[in-house]
Parts: C-alpha cells; structure tokens; sequence
C-alpha cells in the first residue's frame, strides 16, 4: 500500500493567509509548489492566538497533518493581550498536536514597523526561542527576512501599513524555510 501524502498545516492569522494578495501568493503557497504533499493554508485574517487555539480541532488535528505550522501572535498585541495569555495559546496549541502526534514546527512572528507593538513582539519571539529550545522544537524564523545583515527593518518589504509583507516579503519569508524539515 502506498503511504499517503505528506500533509502540513499552515496554521494562523493574515500573514499565513497572504493578505492582501491572497493565498495564491502567500509563503504557503511557495511552500507547497517546492514539497511533495499537501499544504493546508489556514491563515485567517485578524486572528489571534486564541482564535487559533479554538479552531485548532477543527483545523489542524480533524485534517489529521503530520506537521503543523503555527504562527501567530501579531494581532494579539495589537489588541493589547498579555503575554501570558499569548503563550498559553500557543502552549496549549503545541500540546494538542503532540497528543496527536503532529509534529510542531514554530513560526517566529514578523516585524511591525510601530516600536510599542515591536517591544512586546520582541519579547514573544524571545519566549518562542526559549520555549522551542526546551521542547526540541522546530522553528522557522520568518522574523529575520526582514533585516539586512546591520540588523536594519527592511521597509521596502513591507506595505504601508508597516505590518503586511508585499509580495517580495512574502517570497523573502518562503526563503527561511528549511525544507529538510519535512524529511
């Protein structure tokens, strides 16, 4: 019997989704043109981790992956949330996919070009790193597509907004993904 395809889901808020292009021009969609399987691009716009964490049944464990990629955490800062409860999420997010045996794969949150927002983002991408280290989890840091090797923001790959990736960050974001990963 053949073994079936190998199967990722792409779990968070608009920068998984590919706003304001769309999903045929996400990171997901350049994921799943360079991997044999089937990637999931469940990316929705304006969520936070909570959102994530209450449709994680039905999105992520239901379509039974062998990985999921969960990335998230920009909107919740926006909205003012702790980091606790931010982690927690994402805690409770990894172990859900352990307990199914999916394997978890961590995206480190983008840059947004407003520095209050970017203190707290910091700190997250901070706990993400240790968090991950701990557990032996893997992490795809699609933070650093964003800065040139001064460590300078490089503001031309986002959109005005200064929190979306344009088309180029979005293929910038593609190239931090190590695809021996899902060997």
């Amino acid at each position: 019997m053949m073994p079936d395809k190998l199967r990722i889901v792409c779990l968070g808020d608009s920068i998984t989704y590919g706003f304001p292009y769309g999903p045929e021009f996400s990171w997901v969609k350049m994921m799943s043109s360079a991997i044999d399987g089937v990637i999931i691009n469940k990316g929705i716009n304006g969520n936070t981790t909570e959102d994530m964490l209450q449709r994680f049944k039905r999105d992520v464990l239901d379509l039974k992956p062998d990985y999921v990629i969960i990335t998230g955490g920009i909107n919740d800062v926006v909205q003012g949330e702790s980091l606790a409860a931010i982690t927690f999420n994402i805690e409770q997010m990894v172990s859900l996919a352990r307990e199914q045996n999916i394997k978890v794969i961590l995206g480190i949150p983008t840059p947004v070009d407003y520095s209050a927002w970017e203190r707290v983002l910091q700190n997250l991408r901070n706990w993400i790193s240790d968090f991950t280290q701990n557990q032996n989890i893997p992490i795809i840091n699609f933070c650093a597509a964003f800065y040139d090797e001064n460590k300078n923001l490089r503001k031309e790959l986002l959109l005005p907004d200064g929190g979306h990736p344009t088309q180029e960050g979005y293929r910038e974001m593609f190239k931090q993904i190590d695809l021996n990963l899902f060997k």
